[in-house]
């Protein structure tokens, strides 16, 4: 587990919140024993910011990595330097909920 939290802190360091200043990574274990990572992405129009949970998931199931059925996720690490690792947004429980 200290290699996905590792990757989430990783991810953290990506990315980009000029907007909030709360940088977010996220990673994902899959069932191939696979880590990826994710960070948040923040746009000026606030609805088009991205979660770094949903950022690693989607990067997951491009990948192959991923699916709801065959290959579910099997755990998430999320990682904010600045406080405490926030609890996922109801959007983002939805995306994991069906990975």
């Amino acid at each position: 587990m200290e290699n996905l939290l590792e990757a989430a802190r990783a991810a953290a360091r990506a990315a980009y919140a000029p907007y909030s200043r709360y940088p977010v990574g996220a990673a994902v274990l899959t069932a191939f024993g696979e880590i990826v990572s994710g960070c948040n992405v923040e746009n000026a129009s606030y609805g088009l910011s991205m979660c770094a949970e949903r950022t690693a998931v989607f990067a997951a199931r491009a990948r192959g990595l991923v699916d709801g059925s065959t290959a579910p996720l099997r755990a998430v690490a999320i990682h904010a330097p600045n406080g405490p690792a926030p609890s996922p947004c109801g959007a983002c429980r939805q995306v994991l909920a069906e990975f």
